[in-house]
């Protein structure tokens, strides 16, 4: 413990500013489109309801969304326009469109937005293009729209397949709604991951092992991704207000991600992240960017950043309302449009942390320095102290986080947090 306050105690004399990296870390671009259907009321996410939007016999009436995306689509080629300086001459790996329901958009408005980033930035000729998507606005001739305008990556949030399960958890789509979107969406698309939920309220595992099998059937169609996300009450939300009842005790949870792993390792699926599973060569490129401990532009109401470059590492946060993003980008606003924080130096140890131990694989320790410009005495003081308490590889080439370390990995990344000496 002596050891790991006096590099914590060295880096705190550190300036940000005095950080220096070696190179630039590779650099992904997230675009936020805010608006949805309906909100959830589990979600803490920045979405909106938008307005004028209705449904029939279960679809939703898309067209009435051009007038609320077009004036959005123009501030956000702004806000990308006025963010040049801090990623020029960088080639942009990957690109994430994410809300929201980011398939609310017109198409020729999508095709408007990816067409500036492309004459805007150094896309790279391979780029990952994800869109985020909802079963319940799927329509077959818009999502091939959105795919002749380069998205080659569909993220489709089914939850599940239980008309049940999405009831309780307030979707506005249903399980035959999400067969029709993903078997559409594996024939238009070249890649495809779909988002299930368990732990929801009123699930057990009968019901989960229907949802897996579900999922699986479109392997052999071409269904390579899958994220498995732990149902969670977050604060602000309508769920912590009213909370749902029938939550599944620990020892079910369990049994859920025992169920999870051996389910899909049986179907070739590897996890290599906490909430992330994938067939060989299929990992998102995107969120990988971001485990470990990569760049991002994050454009859009409040997305957010993370920059480096010569006076340090920086995140940035961009104005959450919708209405205050787009007025603030106005040339005669006078406002700023984001805030920016400075990372200190003695932050680094668990922002790194706790961003690549999510990973499986985890990542060759000579990442340290070369992405947060600090020598590698500075973590690997701290690191050692992870590894006598068993919770960290014993391999100082690279690290990981042991079987113990995975499964109390809230314990392992905290065990990097600053220390007051």
């Amino acid at each position: 413990m002596a050891e790991s306050l006096k590099a914590i105690t060295e880096i705190s004399l550190v300036r940000h500013d005095e950080i220096r990296l070696p190179f630039p870390p590779p650099l992904g671009l997230y675009i936020h489109m805010p608006w949805c259907v309906r909100k959830c009321p589990y979600c803490d996410f920045n979405s909106h309801e938008a307005a004028n939007l209705s449904t029939t016999n279960g679809r939703v009436n898309l067209q009435n969304t051009d007038s609320l995306f077009a004036p959005y689509i123009d501030a956000l080629i702004c806000d990308l326009e006025g963010s040049l300086a801090s990623v020029w001459g960088r080639n942009v790996q990957t690109v994430f469109i994410g809300g929201g329901t980011p398939s609310l958009c017109p198409p020729p408005l999508m095709a408007k937005l990816l067409d500036a980033v492309r004459s805007l930035l150094r896309l790279s000729a391979d780029a990952e293009i994800t869109m985020e998507a909802n079963p319940g606005s799927f329509e077959r001739e818009r999502f091939e729209a959105f795919a002749a305008t380069g998205v080659n990556r569909l993220s489709l949030g089914v939850q599940s397949f239980s008309d049940d399960c999405l009831r309780r958890i307030g979707r506005i789509h249903d399980g035959s709604q999400s067969h029709f979107a993903l078997d559409a969406a594996i024939r238009i698309f070249p890649r495809v991951n779909i988002d299930l939920m368990y732990g929801q309220p009123g699930q057990d595992l009968a019901s989960l092992g229907s949802d897996l099998a579900a999922a699986l059937h479109y392997v052999d169609k071409g269904l390579s991704h899958l994220s498995l996300y732990q149902f969670t009450i977050e604060p602000n939300t309508v769920f912590a207000k009213h909370a749902p009842a029938c939550m599944p005790d620990e020892d079910l949870l369990e049994s859920m991600q025992w169920l999870i792993e051996s389910n899909l390792a049986h179907a070739g699926f590897e996890q290599y992240e906490v909430s992330a599973w994938a067939q060989t060569g299929q990992r998102c490129r995107h969120n990988l960017n971001y485990w470990q401990f990569g760049d991002y532009l994050g454009i859009g109401a409040g997305a957010h950043g993370k920059i480096s470059d010569h006076q340090g590492i920086r995140r940035t946060v961009r104005r959450r309302n919708p209405e205050l993003y787009m007025d603030s980008l106005m040339p005669e606003s006078g406002k700023q449009h984001y805030t920016e924080r400075w990372l200190a130096p003695s932050d680094l140890p668990f922002e790194f942390m706790l961003n690549v131990l999510r990973l499986k694989d985890g990542v060759p320790s000579h990442w340290w320095q070369e992405r947060t410009g600090l020598p590698a005495t500075v973590l690997a003081q701290m690191a050692n102290q992870a590894v006598s308490k068993g919770l960290l590889d014993q391999n100082p080439s690279h690290w990981r986080a042991s079987d113990l370390g995975w499964r109390f990995l809230n314990d392992l990344q905290a065990s990097f947090l600053r220390d007051t000496p």
